[in-house]
């Protein structure tokens, strides 16, 4: 996109006009709301993802400690299947709620 300086380039005198001042100032309006859009309509669904993957890998992360404490310990094995399925539900119940389709 073209500058202010670079449309009234060798006729800057043209700025003083009152009619092109408030031309200007619309066209600045008019760019914030298009980056803002933008923003709005692309980074939701990314926020989205970022917390999902997340708490995927901090669901992922409690397992391995889960089961090197097993391994050291004796305790329980956890339940993957069981785990697995939870997991499954939680992206699906987002990416249902952010209206991303897999």
């Amino acid at each position: 996109m073209k500058s202010t300086r670079e449309i009234f380039k060798g006729k800057e005198y043209l700025l003083d006009e009152p009619e092109v001042a408030k031309l200007l100032e619309y066209c600045e309006e008019l760019q914030d709301e298009i980056v803002e859009f933008k923003f709005q309509k692309n980074d939701n669904k990314e926020l989205a993802m970022l917390d999902m993957l997340k708490e995927v890998i901090k669901g992922c992360n409690a397992i391995e400690k889960e089961q090197m404490e097993h391994d050291r310990f004796g305790y329980e094995a956890p339940d993957y299947q069981e785990t697995i399925s939870n997991l499954k539900r939680y992206i699906y119940g987002r990416c249902k709620d952010e209206k991303i389709y897999l």
